[in-house]
């Protein structure tokens, strides 16, 4: 399958590896940024600067043009640009990968959902921590019933970004290319959430502020409660404001018969293990640990070959367009009931990253 990347920023490298990992079904075809060095860059860091197949483009409607037989192209910009490169991609009949967070509004979200159904053509979404092992292991035995009836749930992402993460991206912390830490740092934990406590969400409200980052737009922390329409509650706390380092990307389950807490820097420990019908299978998952090299993991390996795989068979990806909406989602309505003061009923239309601007002015 002929491929292209388009975006060669911090996410960029994953995306880099996915491919190598995945070569025997891929041909690199193409990259494109806008800016020239990081281009360069980005494919010396994995030894392609010297591979002259892999063409280079500084327009993606260009690169499109030159290479309408691309099969799979994945969206790695600044996150407020997902939606508008991915219509397009779509519009042009290509499967497309796409970076969370899919889009910045619903009207985009929803807009990608349809026309990709409508043209026929593979959406996933990075929320690549599905795949991690101790994530899969938890959906397993969800899916399993060892739970029992779900009583609540948890995500809670305390990490810290400081001054000169933002000041490496001015994109970083802006209504309209970013939104704050829940979008581009919780939206991973907060997409397990709505995942494993049934995906079908009633009201959520939700808290925000922006306590010690004076130089972003939107918020540094983020609270939200969630009610789900199968009974069970669940919280989420997202914040860059730990000092003075990532501490913890944990998901919580409590469950009749089971309770379950992932742990780790990304959900790629499990912390707590156990079931009132616990075997000795069990015991491989107590204290289990996936290393990882970063906070993103390992799973954009995995999600590339599940995306390669649902194209070759037809089949819809495992992380597909409506996962990536329902996490947008998720994000809009805390951020609409934060700016109210009210809860929000799901679900959510015409609500957008930028309807906040100046909220925190």
């Amino acid at each position: 399958m002929k491929y292209a990347l388009i975006g060669c920023g911090r996410i960029a490298t994953n995306h880099i590896k996915a491919v190598v990992n995945n070569k025997d079904n891929l041909e690199f075809v193409a990259v494109c940024d806008v800016i020239p060095d990081a281009m360069e860059t980005l494919l010396a860091k994995h030894d392609l600067d010297k591979n002259e197949s892999i063409e280079r483009f500084t327009d993606y409607k260009e690169m499109i043009k030159e290479h309408p037989d691309l099969d799979l192209v994945a969206i790695a910009t600044p996150s407020g640009n997902h939606a508008e490169i991915a219509l397009y991609l779509i519009d042009n009949g290509i499967n497309v990968i796409i970076e969370k967070p899919m889009a910045m509004s619903m009207s985009d979200a929803d807009e990608i959902v349809r026309r990709s159904a409508v043209k026929g053509v593979k959406v996933s979404v990075c929320h690549q921590n599905r795949f991690n092992v101790a994530v899969q292991e938890l959906r397993q035995a969800l899916e399993a019933g060892r739970f029992g009836k779900i009583s609540h749930g948890s995500i809670n992402v305390r990490w810290n970004r400081n001054k000169n993460y933002y000041d490496q991206a001015s994109w970083r912390g802006k209504w309209a290319t970013d939104g704050g830490c829940l979008f581009n740092q919780c939206i991973h934990g907060i997409d397990l959430l709505r995942w494993m406590m049934g995906d079908e969400v009633e009201e959520v409200y939700g808290v925000t502020k922006r306590q010690f980052h004076d130089y972003i737009e939107a918020e540094d922390i983020g609270m939200a409660v969630v009610k789900f329409k199968n009974g069970a509650v669940g919280t989420i706390e997202g914040t860059v404001n730990v000092y003075p380092k990532n501490l913890e990307e944990s998901l919580y389950l409590f469950g009749e018969k089971g309770t379950v807490k992932i742990g780790g820097t990304s959900t790629n420990n499990i912390d707590v293990w156990d079931f009132s019908d616990e075997s000795d299978e069990d015991n491989s998952n107590k204290g289990l640990k996936e290393a990882t090299s970063n906070v993103y993991g390992n799973g954009h390996t995995s999600l590339y070959k599940d995306v390669i795989d649902s194209v070759l068979n037809n089949r819809k990806p495992y992380i597909d367009a409506v996962s990536g909406r329902n996490a947008v989602e998720m994000i809009l309505a805390v951020y609409k009931s934060a700016s109210t003061g009210m809860p929000v009923k799901l679900p959510l239309t015409d609500v957008a990253s930028t309807d906040f601007s100046g909220r925190f002015d």
